[in-house]
């Protein structure tokens, strides 16, 4: 079971290592890196290249470690037994199976993915420890142990907006998805928009990345804003002549694209003063 990326994904050779060495290892993959680089579809892909059902937990503030195993209703059951409802006899019509049951209860291997983990609290990556590890848990209202009956391949991302505890990262395979060069976003866009003209992909990739290395930048353009802008150039039959920019402004065409604060557009605004005052 090798995954070596897919024709809608570019998966770099560092990635590719990271994928099938959690794989052997049987160990969650953490992947960081920017947002916009592809971290929540390298699960998809890596499900579609291996034939796999995908199993998708998106943690939000507010999620706890025990919803990904299950969640336990009392309210209902007290509810229903004052209503005299036979249902109450039996507790498991009110347990309701998270993420990680799916996961563990599917009939086949799947891949199993928790995204966005740095949103949750703190103390989340810990409270998953030992259901990773020894993919299992105990569910006390029946009594029952729950045990994966295929090892899922688990992946989970993170955009670095909290650092996770050592003992979560100690049990993981870790890649960090580095932003893509110039030849490797090229590749990209031929999987998104096949066919660009070169003239147009050069112009605009290089105007691309001036825009990421300014100084001062709030937020960096990402891989899936470029070829939202790139869509937009092709939908207005934009040439590499057209996304020149003049003296008057240092706003690139259809900057809403690739420029989503306020302090970003004033940033370029200044940046265009300050090149009129030179003159």
């Amino acid at each position: 079971m090798k995954f070596q990326g897919t024709k809608s994904y570019v998966a770099t050779d560092d990635l590719k290592v990271a994928v099938n060495a959690a794989v052997t290892l049987e160990r969650p993959l953490l992947v960081k890196g920017e947002p916009g680089t592809g971290k929540t579809e390298l699960a998809r892909q890596v499900a579609d290249a291996l034939g796999l059902q995908m199993i998708e937990w998106n943690i939000k503030s507010t999620t706890r470690a025990q919803q990904g195993l299950y969640e336990y209703d009392a309210v209902s059951r007290l509810r229903d037994s004052q209503l005299g409802d036979e249902r109450v006899r039996d507790v498991r019509n009110y347990i309701k199976k998270g993420k990680l049951w799916q996961a563990f209860e599917a009939d086949e291997k799947v891949v199993l993915l928790i995204d966005e983990i740095d949103k949750a609290d703190i103390e989340f990556p810990n409270d998953l420890l030992q259901e990773l590890d020894r993919m299992e848990f105990f569910v006390y209202e029946t009594g029952e142990t729950i045990r994966a009956k295929h090892r899922p391949i688990v992946i989970i991302t993170s955009n670095n907006e909290k650092e996770l505890p050592d003992a979560f990262l100690r049990r993981c395979f870790f890649h960090y998805i580095r932003f893509p060069d110039m030849e490797t976003m090229k590749q990209i866009v031929e999987v998104h928009h096949p066919g660009i003209k070169e003239s147009l992909l050069t112009a605009a990739l290089t105007q691309f990345y001036e825009i990421r290395d300014t100084q001062g930048l709030k937020k960096k353009p990402s891989t899936s804003e470029v070829l939202d802008w790139l869509k937009l150039l092709l939908a207005e039959d934009l040439d590499a002549e057209d996304l020149k920019r003049d003296g008057a402004s240092a706003l690139p065409k259809l900057h809403g694209a690739l420029l989503k604060n306020e302090q970003d557009v004033h940033l370029f605004e200044r940046l265009a003063f300050m090149a009129r005052g030179r003159r």
